[in-house]
Formats: C-alpha cells, structure tokens, sequence
C-alpha cells in the first residue's frame, strides 16, 4: 500500500520514546493512520499540530499494517491554539473525528466542512464560528447515519420554542 495525499492532521498520539502515531483525515481516502519516525521531536512537533494540514505519504506492505507515514507541512493553523476558544475547539475536533469515523473509508463531504470550518475559525471571531461549529456537529451525525430534525417538533409540529431532542425518534420536541 503506497498512499500521497494532502491530509489535516486530527490526532497525535505518542508511540515510544521519540515516534508518533498521527491519525489524519484525506479528502479522497477518509482517516489514515500511521507511525511518523521522531514525531515527538523538536523538528516535527510543530508539523503535528492538529488542524494542519500536510502532505502524507503512508506506505505498507500490506492493507492491515500499520503504514510508516512522511508528512510535509503544506498550511499551518498554529495560530488557533493562541486563542483560548478555538484552542479548545481545535483540541476537541480533531480526537473527534479520529474517533468517530471508520478508517480507511472516504469522507469527502466531512473533510471540506472540517477544513471550512477551520478557516472560519482563523479569520471570524468565536461568535461567528460558534454557529458554524454547531452545524458542522449536527452534519457530522448525519453522515454517520445519526441524523437529527430539527425543523419542528415531533409532537405538535410547531416550529418555535423547541428546547429538547427525543433519542428515540431524533427529532426536536417543544
């Protein structure tokens, strides 16, 4: 298996005393994962920040290994971890989404949104982005097969003052 791609990277997890297992979402082949040699160190830590996006380049001898990984930076975002919410919205996302997808299967809608999203937040104040933020979750869900309504209520059909969800039916309730 031999994959180069552009990828945002979502998760870095430490693996050893100097290496790193670097879970990153690519447009054409979903969330990938592989072991990047001194991710840890002073020199690539910078390039691992989540939310960068990078050139990957995954190889393996076969599909069920776990793929040595080379990335070069193509963007930073590092200036959203100097802003205390988009930091935590940056920290919360990425490990999100490395958990939430299966791997290996294409996401090209949750990509383009994800990296949207994370141009909203460099460039627009919380308040602007918060809300892009929220319809990015309730998208997310339903390219899980999660889908929620929330265009009126199941109950009475009203389409104000809708305050709850209902886990059963996935739909609001006022």
């Amino acid at each position: 298996m031999q994959i180069e791609t552009p990828a945002i990277v979502c998760a870095v997890l430490p693996h050893g005393e100097h290496g790193a297992i670097v879970r990153a979402l690519s447009a054409d082949h979903g969330l990938l994962a592989g072991y990047v040699r001194g991710g840890r160190g002073r020199r690539m830590r910078p390039v691992l920040g989540v939310g960068n996006i990078v050139a990957a380049s995954f190889r393996a001898r076969v599909e069920d290994q776990l793929a040595a990984l080379t990335v070069e930076l193509v963007r930073s975002r590092a200036g959203l971890t100097f802003e205390p919410l988009s930091a935590a919205a940056l920290n919360w996302l990425g490990p999100l989404l490395a958990t939430v997808l299966p791997e290996g299967q294409a996401h090209a809608q949750v990509h383009a949104r994800f990296d949207a999203l994370l141009g909203a937040m460099e460039h627009a104040q919380p308040l602007v982005w918060g809300a892009d933020l929220a319809r990015f979750e309730l998208a997310l869900l339903a390219d899980l097969g999660f889908g929620i309504d929330l265009s009126a209520c199941a109950a009475t059909g009203q389409t104000h003052d809708l305050a709850w969800v209902s886990p059963r039916v996935r739909r609001a309730v006022g």
